[in-house]
């Protein structure tokens, strides 16, 4: 049987051993989730824009 040393006591190692068993026990991911900002800019909505055939012949006209 292990002796019960307190995590305040435990080697800086051994804490992180200890912290990645915890975190795989989890069901959920514990980091915070935000909604996207709607006014920030996003690449991925104006490369859509160019792969619609009409917005590319009017580049060309």
């Amino acid at each position: 049987m292990e002796k019960f040393i307190p995590y305040e006591k435990l080697s800086k190692k051994k804490k992180r051993e200890q912290d990645a068993l915890r975190r795989t026990l989890w069901a959920i991911s514990p980091v915070t989730r935000r909604p996207e900002n709607p006014k920030a800019y996003n690449r991925k909505k104006a490369q859509k824009r160019m792969d619609d055939p009409a917005s590319v012949l009017s580049l060309f006209i």
